[in-house]
Parts: C-alpha cells; sequence; structure tokens
C-alpha cells in the first residue's frame, strides 16, 4: 500500500527534516576548513568513530533486546550502514578535493533528490503525483540560479570533473539510502538502527583508513580538529540522523530528499556568518524559489487523500 502521512505527520516531518538540514549543513564548512588537515577517508572515519562511541551507552539495551531483529535482518543493515554511512559522506569529502563549489553544489544538491523520488517510485510504490514533480523542478531551478550566481547562462559553462563523479556517487548513494530506511523494520527501534548502522559503517571503513593512512602525511591533531571530528560526529551524525530517518518515516523518502535542497541555502548563510563571505541577492531568490517549490511539493489534492482514507 503507497504510504500516506497524516497532516500531523506532514509537520512534524517537515520539521525534523528542516533541522536535519541545519546541522547537515554545517559539514560543508567543517569539509572545506579541514580540507588541508585531515584526509578524506580519515575524516569519515573518525567521524563515525566519534558517532559510534556516542550511540553505544545508549543503545546496548535495545541491541540486546532487538538483537534477534538485527540477525534477521543483517543485509538491509549491512546496505543502509555502506551507502549512508561508508560512501556517502567519504565521497563528498573527496568530491571536495578535486571540484569546484559550484559543480560540486549543482551535482550534489540536485540528483539525491531527483534519484531519490525516482526509486522510492519503483521500489516503494510511493505517487509521483504532479504537485511533487512541479515542486522538485522548482527546486532545481532554485539551486540552478544559486549555482549558477543569479545567471543561469552559466551553466553553459560548467566543466565536469572528478569531483562531479565522486559526488553523483555520493548522492545515489544517500539515495539508496533513503529508500533502505523506509524498509527498516517496524520493530527496530531508531537508537539500534543507526548504532549498527554506524558501528558496522566504522568498520567498513577501517580497511581504506588503513591504506590512506600508509599513503598520506600524518594529521597533526590539535583542538580545532577535534572539536570538528566531534561536531560531525555528534551533531552531523547522531543527532541530524535520528531527526532525518523520523521525518522518513512521517513524510516517505521522496517527500524528505526534497529538504535536501535547504542545505546549500543553509551553508550559504553559515558561510557567510562564519567564514566571513558575501551573501548577494540571487541567495534570498534562491532561497525563496527553493521554499516554494518544498512548499508545493508537500502539497496533497484532497480527491487522492480521500480516496486513501476510504481503504
Amino acid at each position: 500500500m503507497p504510504f500516506v502521512a497524516t497532516r500531523k505527520q506532514t509537520v512534524a516531518g517537515i520539521l525534523l527534516a528542516i533541522v536535519a538540514t541545519l546541522v547537515w549543513s554545517g559539514n560543508f564548512i567543517v569539509a572545506r576548513a579541514v580540507k588541508n588537515d585531515i584526509p578524506p577517508v580519515t575524516l569519515a572515519f573518525f567521524r563515525w568513530l566519534t558517532a559510534s562511541a556516542i550511540m553505544l551507552p545508549f543503545a546496548v539495551k535495545h541491541l540486546l533486546k532487538e538483537w534477534p531483529i538485527i540477525k534477521t535482518h543483517w543485509l538491509l543493515l549491512f546496505f543502509a550502514a555502506l551507502t549512508g554511512v561508508c560512501l556517502f559522506n567519504t565521497f563528498v569529502y573527496m568530491a571536495g578535493h578535486y571540484s569546484t563549489a559550484i559543480n560540486l553544489a549543482l551535482v550534489g544538491t540536485t540528483s539525491s533528490p531527483v534519484i531519490s523520488i525516482v526509486l522510492a517510485y519503483f521500489f516503494l510504490k510511493e505517487k509521483l503525483n504532479l504537485l511533487k514533480i512541479i515542486g522538485l523542478l522548482i527546486c532545481i531551478t532554485g539551486i540552478a540560479l544559486l549555482v549558477s550566481k543569479g545567471n543561469l547562462s552559466n551553466l553553459w559553462h560548467l566543466q565536469f570533473s572528478k569531483g562531479d563523479v565522486w559526488v553523483l556517487l555520493g548522492a545515489f548513494s544517500f539515495a539508496i539510502y533513503n529508500i533502505i530506511t523506509r524498509k527498516k523494520p517496524v520493530a527496530l527501534s531508531n537508537i539500534a538502527y543507526l548504532c549498527v548502522i554506524f558501528c558496522t559503517g566504522t568498520l567498513l571503513l577501517l580497511p581504506a583508513y588503513w591504506w590512506e593512512q600508509s599513503v598520506t602525511a600524518p594529521v597533526h591533531w590539535n583542538t580545532q580538529n577535534l572539536l570538528m571530528i566531534f561536531y560531525l560526529g555528534a551533531g552531523a551524525s547522531v543527532f541530524s540522523f535520528l531527526c532525518w530517518n523520523a521525518a522518513i518515516h512521517k513524510l516517505g523518502a521522496g517527500r524528505t530528499a526534497l529538504f535536501g535542497n535547504l542545505i546549500p541555502i543553509f551553508s550559504t548563510i553559515e558561510a557567510a556568518l562564519l567564514l566571513n563571505e558575501q551573501i548577494l541577492p540571487y541567495h534570498f531568490i534562491s532561497f525563496v524559489v527553493i521554499i516554494g517549490g518544498l512548499l508545493i511539493a508537500n502539497l496533497k489534492t484532497k480527491q487522492p487523500a480521500a480516496k486513501e482514507n476510504q481503504q
């Protein structure tokens, strides 16, 4: 049966998704701040190691109680860890070393929602109605305005690089994670689910981390770098994933994925406040367009809703 959210679920899901993207947006600020100090796999590994260490004490009771469910659904959990933890952010961190900011933002923020909605349509039978399509196209237009600095003709001059390929792989990985999360067993609590995929994802990153350590210069750890790792582990991992997963269950994978378009908006504001970057008029125009697209995509026609409620 197609996923249907009540009005209360929709409002709660929207708020949760916005909070998650707000905290996640800081991920890109941190990545830029430490890209010359911490290699990409090392950054991802310590991020998830920190997140696992934070989650484990709170999750032990749930893990023991829900162990039979975890064993039964180990394959789903493995692929959730592989796509949402091991691959997604690692690919993004790798992309930052090769791609320009405009290409990174364009490919990363527009491709993942499209992939998520298409996958949700085919694998989860989520409805792809006209309003959702229109809202998605408006969101993409807003992102295009943002990354082209208010002049869409600039998009014709984009040159795709290795970084674009990495971030596209990351977007595809996160889209798959969204679909897998919708398949999470109801009896498996969010805290147990996240703890398992965080720990599993960290273990999956371990071989790549060891390899990277053998081919890169040693990391010179300092207070700033350690604080950055803690932010990624506690905020952008534990807190944001809890919010995001809850939003997926309230809104559905496709609708929740649309809110990923808010990340570059929040990142722009944070860059202005924390990095003293200038905010220009096209930033505000893009913000209005993207918010408009999100609102339209989350509207529902009354007739289909009435039919579904009668089932």
